[in-house]
């Protein structure tokens, strides 16, 4: 897994509530277990027209927002059913930070485990980054994990928490494989002892 140290590019709005696992990637691009080429069905119900061409209204279809790194959406982001594919869909298309006032738990726990910073913000802290990010080509913000603040383009900061486990997790790439061989020397010790104590197992 990446990891998430400082990041900076543009913020995209999406100032919406309950955007469900559904919006985030339709169920008809469940069938694949690859991590790769979600992106393209990234939000595919809101960004494309029935006749498969983008919807130009659609706020990641706008020039300035095609290549955004950050997302800044409505309350309770991520809800619906439990489906990893959508952080899979947001990181296949550039999205490695989502900034909300709330996220479902589940796909608030998905998140770390794809290598994507979900931040938690208050109400009005939303609305001055919602705000920023509805500057276009000027919306450009960074994420500074390890100090845990987010700057805006006019320079302001924005603190936010964010459990210290997840953190280091994040901040080293680690995702559950990536923590389990961190301990393969006690691993490979533990089954050499074993080995050696029942050999006829």
């Amino acid at each position: 897994m990446e990891k998430f140290e400082t990041l900076t590019g543009v913020a995209a709005p999406l100032p919406i509530i309950n955007i469900d696992t559904d919006m985030i990637i339709p169920k008809q691009y469940l069938k694949t277990i690859k991590r790769t080429g979600l992106g393209t069905a990234l939000f595919s119900e809101m960004r494309y027209n029935e006749d498969g061409s983008e919807n130009p209204d659609f706020v990641l279809n706008k020039p300035a927002y095609r290549n955004a790194k950050i997302l800044v959406a409505g309350d309770n982001f991520g809800c619906g059913s439990s489906r990893e594919h959508a952080p899979w869909a947001l990181l296949d298309f550039g999205i490695r930070c989502v900034i909300a006032t709330s996220f479902a738990d589940i796909f608030y726990n998905n998140c770390f485990k794809n290598g994507i910073l979900p931040i938690q913000v208050s109400e009005k802290e939303l609305e001055k980054l919602m705000d920023d990010a509805s500057r276009g080509s000027n919306s450009t913000m960074t994420i500074d994990l390890e100090n845990q603040v987010i700057k805006g383009p006019d320079g302001g900061e924005i603190a936010f928490e964010l459990d210290p486990f997840r953190k280091h997790c994040l901040m080293n790439g680690l995702d559950d494989i990536g923590l389990t061989m961190e301990k393969a020397p006690k691993i490979d010790a533990y089954e050499s002892k074993m080995a050696e104590a029942h050999p006829w197992a």
